[in-house]
């Protein structure tokens, strides 16, 4: 049995990616707090920096589309600190295009972040966790959306970025298994959050926040750090047969048939 003793994540050392804001801020500062090592990673360096400072996290500047940047990323976390146990695959962004409106950049923009760069962080993390000292381990937490099973028509490259996102978790999570390393692989699918991504989707269309707070029967946002509890959970040890799942943390939003 796992040793709950003191701080849960202590002695691990994790990646968080959009650490700037939002989950990924409010993960940062889980993290750091259950006593794990946290490399936070953004495009926003200002933001991203001011924040891992706070928390005492440090950050390197990276957009995750990047295939090429990934492995240096994950050299870093383990050259600093020695290993890599977690990496939540947060970075994400929205086009607000519809099938009818959207352009060929547009869709590659989102596609390579939400869904590319996730695999590409997946590859490069567990190439690592492969060779930590004491034998293959980590978990690997990639954030999906309630958009990947009740889809938005006003932004299709989202929606499908995040459907992507679950499907390719559950490949990683199997191929681990299958492989013998101890790597787990989950999904955490927030539903509608106080985030830059919603409040940027709102510019798109005006009054959406209101009226995704109210799909759920709780009739309200979510905190980021509601979800960044989640994320805390998965990365630990306390759910060592836990690989491959979806958690959700969407306030009931799925639960309920539309309309009730």
């Amino acid at each position: 049995m796992p040793d709950l003793s003191g701080p849960k994540l202590l002695g691990k050392v994790a990646i968080v990616t959009g650490c700037a804001s939002g989950i990924g801020a409010a993960t940062v500062k889980r993290l750091r707090a259950d006593g794990a090592e946290v490399l936070g990673t953004d495009i926003d360096v200002a933001a991203g920096e001011a924040l891992c400072h706070e928390h005492g996290a440090r950050f390197a500047q990276q957009d995750v589309s990047d295939r090429s940047r990934w492995p240096d990323i994950v050299a870093e976390a383990v050259a600093v600190f020695g290993r890599l146990d977690i990496l939540v695959n947060n970075a994400g962004m929205v086009s607000g295009a519809s099938i009818g409106d959207v352009d060929d950049d547009t869709w590659d923009r989102v596609i390579a972040v939400n869904l590319t760069g996730t695999m590409a962080g997946c590859r490069a993390a567990i190439a690592a966790m492969k060779d930590n000292p004491g034998g293959a381990s980590g978990s690997i937490i990639n954030i999906s959306s309630t958009t990947a099973m009740a889809p938005l028509p006003s932004d299709v490259g989202y929606s499908a970025s995040k459907g992507g996102v679950r499907v390719l978790s559950k490949s990683v999570a199997t191929w681990c298994a299958q492989q013998g390393y101890a790597i787990r692989c989950n999904t955490v699918i927030p539903g509608a959050t106080e985030t830059g991504i919603l409040d940027k989707a709102e510019q798109v269309t005006p009054g959406l926040k209101a009226a995704v707070a109210s799909t759920s029967p709780m009739n309200r946002l979510a905190d980021p750090a509601e979800t960044a509890a989640a994320i805390a959970f998965l990365a630990s040890d306390e759910c060592p047969f836990m690989t491959g799942a979806e958690l959700l943390v969407d306030g009931g939003a799925l639960s309920i048939h539309p309309g009730f």
